[in-house]
């Protein structure tokens, strides 16, 4: 019997899933976009999750399934090579953000542990993280479980002491002036910069999953959506200020990795950057053990829905097959992309996934009673803010841009593929039966 989720634990996982490590490794690459702005750029993509937050609030209550999006897209567009390669996007983009808070871990360790150089150190820390994380999936789901109820106290705690003491030294700092408007970058710059770090804040759909397991589902399903994206869009607009208004933008830059840690500094001293480094290590370590986890649910959704090979449902170690793959793919991932890769990519799979989303809300909106207003302006935003980030990242970020291109495609290549090749599956026998 599944133990009932009450409305604190739902909001927990949705703030735990959006502060899982994002917001560690992706303040220093906003502010090398938007300087001053920055927390302009954060209320931006913030806004977008929020707009989207309403489609899935409909369509969680409409659709309580553990699937969460999968399900959701399956019900906008049927099982089709459409909605299968959005599925497969999602699995993917899965992969991108337990990347991400590899790369975030990679980058805040060796500030308290310095094993060789500063490149070696990266990886080793990141695909030791990797695996560790792996090893606990296979053996205990319940200490995943554990880690993560335990590290968004924690998180939470630490960052908001943070804002707090940050806002209290902001008084008579120096750098509170980089605030400014004159040091703004351009409203396109803005967005562009709001939309490469938009990964921050995906987390909150894993608040679907949760959704079959929900006491009072038709209160605590909108409280737990629209709390939890409004309580970390203050979150991180604050924290982005605090950052900019302790460091100049020099020092932020060449601590571009963990700049957090380094904002600690100028209130707190060593202290607060150890404390800070301690709050990234735990909060990424933990997301890492949740995403992994729910990595392996997507892809076992996906197959047992017939938009990728039954096989993905079979049992490996008494774990989904899709756990291992999901575990080697972060891995080399990890290893392979830089951090602006890895955060463009993964911006780019949800702005998609979300304007999906928002379209089957607007397709369903009289099953649903949902605005229709509301999804369709959500779906325009997506797709706005994907095509706005494409165009500004080309030229500087090629490579993460080509990357995200090609993910696309070959999501739905192979599922177009698989589709087709199960169909000849199927019409074969029945060729045979009539040939006999």
């Amino acid at each position: 019997m599944n133990k009932k989720i009450g409305l604190k634990e739902a909001i927990s996982i949705g703030i735990g899933g959006m502060v899982g490590g994002g917001i560690f490794a992706v303040l220093g690459l906003a502010v090398s976009f938007s300087k001053g702005g920055t927390p302009v750029s954060f209320l931006f993509a913030g806004i977008i999750a929020l707009i989207t937050s309403h489609s899935y609030v409909k369509l969680s209550k409409t659709y309580p399934d553990r699937g969460g999006t999968v399900k959701f897209i399956n019900q906008g567009f049927g099982k089709t090579v459409f909605s299968g390669g959005v599925c497969n996007l999602l699995w993917i983009s899965y992969i991108i953000m337990l990347s991400l808070y590899a790369s975030a871990f990679g980058s805040y360790a060796p500030n308290l542990f310095s094993l060789s150089s500063e490149a070696t150190d990266f990886h080793i820390y990141a695909s030791a993280i990797i695996i560790l994380a792996t090893l606990i999936n296979y053996f205990s789901i319940k200490f995943v479980g554990e880690i993560e109820s335990f590290a968004v106290v924690i998180k939470l705690v630490i960052l908001i002491s943070f804002v707090i003491i940050g806002i209290y030294g902001l008084a008579g700092n120096s750098n509170l002036s980089q605030l400014s408007i004159s040091h703004w970058e351009t409203p396109i710059n803005l967005l562009s910069g709001g939309m490469v770090i938009f990964v921050a804040y995906e987390g909150f759909e894993l608040i679907a999953n949760a959704v079959p397991d929900m006491v009072n589902p038709e209160k605590n399903i909108p409280r737990a959506y629209y709390y939890s994206v409004i309580f970390v869009i203050f979150l991180y607009v604050v924290i982005a200020g605090v950052t900019i208004g302790s460091l100049p933008f020099t020092e932020i830059a060449k601590a571009q990795d963990y700049v957090l840690a380094e904002a600690a500094k100028p209130m707190l001293g060593s202290i607060g950057f150890t404390v800070i480094t301690i709050a990234a290590l735990l909060s990424t370590f933990s997301a890492i053990n949740a995403s992994l986890y729910g990595g392996s649910r997507v892809s076992y959704e996906i197959a047992e829905d017939d938009e990728l090979p039954h096989q993905l449902t079979g049992l490996l170690w008494n774990h989904p097959v899709g756990l291992l793959i999901t575990a080697v793919a972060t891995l080399t991932t990890a290893n392979v992309l830089e951090l602006e890769s890895i955060s463009t990519a993964g911006s780019v799979g949800f702005l998609i996934i979300f304007a999906v989303v928002n379209l089957a809300g607007y397709k369903l909106r009289n099953s649903i009673g949902g605005k229709g207003i509301i999804a369709f302006t959500g779906f325009l935003l997506c797709t706005i803010a994907l095509i706005v980030l494409i165009v500004e990242q080309y030229p500087s970020n090629k490579t993460g841009v080509i990357t995200a291109l090609s993910i696309i495609f070959i999501c739905f290549l192979l599922e177009w593929i698989y589709k087709k090749t199960d169909t000849l599956n199927q019409i074969k026998p029945m060729t045979d039966g009539k040939r006999s």
